[in-house]
């Protein structure tokens, strides 16, 4: 490994630690697919536009000021001139302790490379910072005197030099060496100024922290001329002019940047409430949340609305659902989604295709309530799909439906996890504004905030400015697509119970692997800034996600409600339920009485129907009586009582099957009564026989019809059985839940990494390991087969014999060789091999490049070479 001063980036990588290796991978998983051959390769790979753009855009404000004021600094720069763009000729004392870690923080993402005195930011870092007159750079500072005056004719540089007070020159380059030094001088810049119409001073400060552009007409003012003819401002166009870099940087006393931001924005001012009542009430709030989804499941027990040609919910049944949850429409929207991630509702795949509940809500729905609400949180922290932007359009202008498409915003995941995080960094019990959160994010990823919400933040594009603080004229609106995700994961956390009156509650904290009992002291200072892939703890895996679900379900348990066996009856055909009822007892209850009113007791209402309905179901007025008995409180009242037996007598006396349908009853005075009645002439009726009526309606139709002319038929099956109508008669098919759609490559874990490395290293090895020049004379009619001097990058070329008797001997002393290898696929690579044993046309070694011992035929190794005594 070499230690000399690095003159390419694969040079400092080569001598960076395995450590670095894997501290850059980590944070540019991008470069790993497909793990690069050798470091020369992963030099490369770290240069390209989409990699360097995708690592720039994770930069933290104060790192990217750092990496813009490389940009506009000569390459290379020494630190010393950084240090000096940054603090400016006064100092700051802050940005100074911060820049050694902000050139760490770039060096290590391979965005910066290069020791102290000579630091040179990457080539394509340069050119998306580098200001021009199509992308203007965040510093706001424009082109330098040399390149502003490149098209400039040698009689006009004089010109300029004669107006400033410079002695002439004998060519252009002098003549821009002369101008520059002036505008780089301090006391000249000053003298010179001093002169300057106080016009003259305005325009400058207009354009001094940018955009350095400005109009001129074709005969501008004196006090324009005046600034023309010193070269303060030179030609950008036909009728545009710049402040060159120089004199602005001296007008600005040295900052490249009007307010860097060293430290991220405090979150501050804070709210402390008492940590226990923080967590009862998320638990009210995941309770609430647990009977909303169970409602949502209910209403779709015997199918749901029809999905959409394009898919998605229709407006009305959007808005249909929203009244039976008794919610507005966005929240409407939540909800649906919500099951929808869990895998609890989906569509049914059928030619009519409308959505249902799953196979997997019935198991759900027999869960205890904090696992049902851990699979609930479980499926919302990682989901992609965004129910914030139903309702708005999509790139062609269609609104977006609730259960659609294009709903995924593949940056959802990683603002919630850091939301909860920032949260979980203040004490128990403590909140924080959303406009503080807001600007904490903001200064985190100041790029993906300014980013449009409908262009993929790996686009190559414009660099827009790093902090609003060099455009005091800049909005600092929060409509960006980072700064609403922010917004809808603090409102769906509240919803779900996660944070109660806006602080993470202790079972929060667990979901998102933070220890609940390790609180930070509410003086703690502010955090390191983070770095550029992902600050504070990252994302956790599946593994870890299901985990921390778990141990914050535990923590959730003893703070709900414990559910109720029993029901207080009324006199008024009502029951009150004081709380939440256990399983069996609601799901009855739903099937017997009608709910009236929901909140901290729900209010069941008993009506004809609704007896009615629990006998469709199977059960006989006698089953009733009792269940009404056994779960009551307070006595049956009279009135229940004779509302049972009276539907239950009439229930059932009428017959309805399929002929296309049948009526039939013992009692043919009741038939002859229907026929007489004028209600029933739609259903087109006719007597077959004595105690059967046959009609021209289906048997729904026919059920439908009868039970709205007052009477109480019951279905019967082909062989003259009652036909039990459940609840939970309709599902769809086995589905899967919705997949997340990945922000790019996901986060590598440990053993990748470090096999990755140590295939990097082998390879690079390989590449660059130095070959012994073999004695064998070049015969002329195969000069291809020489060994002593391959081409760069070109793999050995040795006889079979030269290869067989360069193993043995290497066998012999234990030497590691280079090889050339073509595989069964034709796929040809180099490798660095220590050979053990040669025998029967194979040779068994250990392959430094795979870390492994293999067996090669000797018959597909292209040739073979013996390395440098230090090589290895």
């Amino acid at each position: 490994m070499t230690t000399a001063t690095p003159r390419t980036l694969a040079e400092e990588l080569r001598n960076r630690s395995d450590r670095g290796l894997t501290g850059l991978l980590r944070t540019r998983p991008d470069l790993l697919n497909p793990v690069p051959g050798d470091l020369t390769q992963l030099a490369t790979r770290a240069g390209t536009r989409a990699s360097v753009v995708r690592a720039v855009e994770r930069l933290d404000t104060f790192a990217l000021q750092t990496a813009e004021a490389l940009a506009v600094a000569p390459d290379p720069c020494p630190y010393g001139m950084l240090a000096a763009l940054m603090t400016g000729d006064a100092g700051n004392a802050a940005v100074a302790a911060a820049l050694p870690g902000a050139v760490a923080v770039l060096r290590a993402q391979a965005l910066v490379w290069g020791p102290d005195d000579r630091l040179r930011l990457v080539r394509t870092a340069r050119e998306l910072l580098t200001p021009s007159a199509a992308r203007p750079s965040p510093t706001g500072l424009g082109p330098t005197v040399a390149e502003a005056t490149a098209g400039m004719s040698p009689g006009r540089l004089q010109e300029i030099l004669a107006a400033a007070g410079l002695p002439a020159t004998h060519d252009p380059v002098s003549a821009v060496a002369a101008l520059t030094a002036l505008f780089a001088d301090r006391s000249r810049m000053a003298a010179l100024l001093e002169s300057a119409p106080a016009e003259a001073a305005a325009v400058l400060d207009k354009l001094l922290w940018g955009p350095p552009y400005g109009a001129v007409t074709d005969r501008p003012a004196a006090h324009l001329r005046w600034l023309l003819d010193r070269g303060l401002l030179l030609p950008a166009g036909a009728r545009n002019v710049v402040l060159p870099r120089e004199a602005a940087l001296r007008l600005r006393a040295g900052r490249a940047h009007r307010a860097p931001e060293p430290a991220p924005p405090a979150l501050a001012p804070t709210t402390a409430r008492d940590p226990q009542l923080v967590d009862k009430a998320a638990a009210g709030q995941a309770f609430t949340a647990l009977a909303t989804v169970e409602e949502l499941l209910k209403e779709w027990d015997l199918g749901g609305p029809p999905v959409l040609r394009a898919g998605g919910l229709s407006i009305r049944d959007l808005k249909r659902t929203a009244v039976a949850l008794d919610t507005a429409e966005p929240l409407a929207a939540f909800w649906l989604e919500l099951a929808y991630a869990a895998g609890l509702i989906a569509s049914d795949g059928e030619a009519d295709e409308r959505y249902a509940a799953t196979p997997a809500a019935e198991d759900w729905l027999q869960l205890p309530d904090h696992e049902r609400w851990a699979a609930l949180v479980a499926a919302w922290l990682p989901a992609t799909r965004t129910p914030g932007v139903v309702g708005t359009a999509d790139p062609k202008g269609r609104a977006l439906a609730a259960l659609g498409p294009h709903l995924d915003r593949s940056p959802a995941p990683e603002v919630r996890h850091r939301v909860l995080t920032l949260l979980a960094t203040l004490p128990p019990g403590t909140s924080v504004p959303e406009p503080a959160l807001l600007a904490r994010l903001r200064w985190e990823r100041p790029l993906r905030a300014a980013a449009p919400a409908g262009r993929s933040p790996a686009s190559p594009s414009p660099v827009p400015s790093s902090s609003p603080a060099d455009d005091p004229d800049a909005p600092t609106a929060t409509d960006d697509l980072r700064s609403r995700l922010a917004q809808w994961t603090l409102a769906e956390a509240e919803l779900l119970g996660v944070t109660g009156r806006a602080a993470l509650a202790a079972h929060g904290r667990a979901l998102i692997g933070t220890d609940p009992n390790a609180a930070p002291p509410s003086t703690a200072p502010a955090p390191e800034a983070p770095g550029p892939e992902a600050p504070g703890p990252t994302p956790l895996t599946p593994a870890e996600a299901t985990a921390s679900a778990a141990r914050a379900a535990a923590l959730l348990a003893p703070l709900l409600p414990e559910p109720l066996d029993h029901v207080l009856l009324q006199a008024d055909l009502t029951a009150v339920a004081p709380g939440p009822l256990r399983r069996p007892l609601a799901e009855a209850l739903d099937v017997l009485a009608d709910v009236e009113s929901k909140g901290g007791a729900t209010v069941y209402r008993f009506t004809p129907a609704s007896v009615r309905r629990a006998l469709d179901a199977g059960r006989s007025a006698a089953e009733l009586q009792e269940f009404l008995t056994t779960h009551s409180r307070t006595p049956v009242p009279q009135p229940l009582a004779y509302l049972v037996d009276d539907v239950a007598r009439k229930h059932g006396r009428l017959r309805i099957g399929a002929a296309t349908a049948y009526v039939r009853c013992d009692d043919d005075a009741l038939l002859s009564e229907i026929l007489a009645d004028r209600r029933a002439a739609a259903l087109r009726l006719r007597r077959l026989a004595p105690t059967v009526l046959a009609a021209q309606s289906s048997p729904d139709q026919l059920l439908d019809g009868l039970r709205a002319m007052g009477y109480a038929p019951a279905a019967e099956s082909a062989a003259g059985d009652v036909l039990v109508a459940r609840a939970d008669s309709y599902r769809t098919p086995p589905r899967t839940a919705p997949t997340p759609v990945p922000d790019g490559p996901p986060p590598p874990d440990r053993t990748l990494l470090e096999a990755a490395v140590r295939a990097i290293r082998a390879g690079d090895l390989a590449a660059t390991a130095e070959r012994k020049p073999t004695a064998t004379p070049a015969r002329p009619s195969t000069p291809a087969l020489r060994a002593d001097s391959p081409a760069p990058g070109a793999l050995p070329r040795t006889t079979s014999a030269e290869t067989l008797a360069t193993m043995q001997a290497a066998v012999l002393t234990g030497s590691p060789v280079w090889i050339g290898y073509v595989n069964a696929d034709g796929a040809a690579s180099q490798r660095v091999i220590a050979p053990v044993r040669v025998e029967g046309g194979y040779v068994t070694a250990y392959d430094h490049t795979s870390d492994e011992v293999r067996t090669y035929p000797l018959h597909r190794i292209t040739g073979v070479a013996e390395l440098a005594d230090d090589a290895v």
